[in-house]
Order: structure tokens, then C-alpha cells, then sequence
């Protein structure tokens, strides 16, 4: 996939877990590993708004485009 998520990276920098992350932003577990490990097909900018909200970062941050594998 052409987009890469980097949610792995920000919650070490954040020294913090996924099940938190899941906690705080009131999200299944499951739905949270699913985005984390870029098998998400989509993401609701609630969702993105409330990961941005809790782990102080930007969309930009969480998201990184990779044009070489597009198409």
C-alpha cells in the first residue's frame, strides 16, 4: 500500500502501549492493531483526530505517503 502508517514509531517515541493508546481513545484493541499494522483499508478522521489528541503528534506524523509503491 502507497500509505504507511507510522503508529509503531510514535507510540515508542511516546513510551507507550497500544492497549493505552486503545484505552484512552475509547477504540477496540483489535481495530487499533489493524490500523497499526497498515491492513486498515480506511480511517475515520475522528479516529485520527483522537489518535493526534493523545499521542500530541499530526496527521502527518502517523501517515507517510510512499509513491514508488502506488498503483
Amino acid at each position: 500500500m502507497a500509505i504507511a502508517v507510522k503508529l509503531d514509531d510514535l507510540l515508542h517515541a511516546r513510551r507507550m502501549t497500544l492497549t493505552e493508546l486503545a484505552e484512552r481513545i475509547d477504540i477496540t484493541l483489535a481495530n487499533l492493531s489493524i490500523l497499526k499494522t497498515g491492513k486498515a483499508r480506511a480511517i475515520r478522521f475522528s479516529t485520527l483526530e483522537a489518535i493526534c489528541a493523545a499521542l500530541d503528534c499530526q496527521p502527518g506524523e502517523l501517515l507517510e505517503f510512499h509513491p514508488a509503491s502506488a498503483a
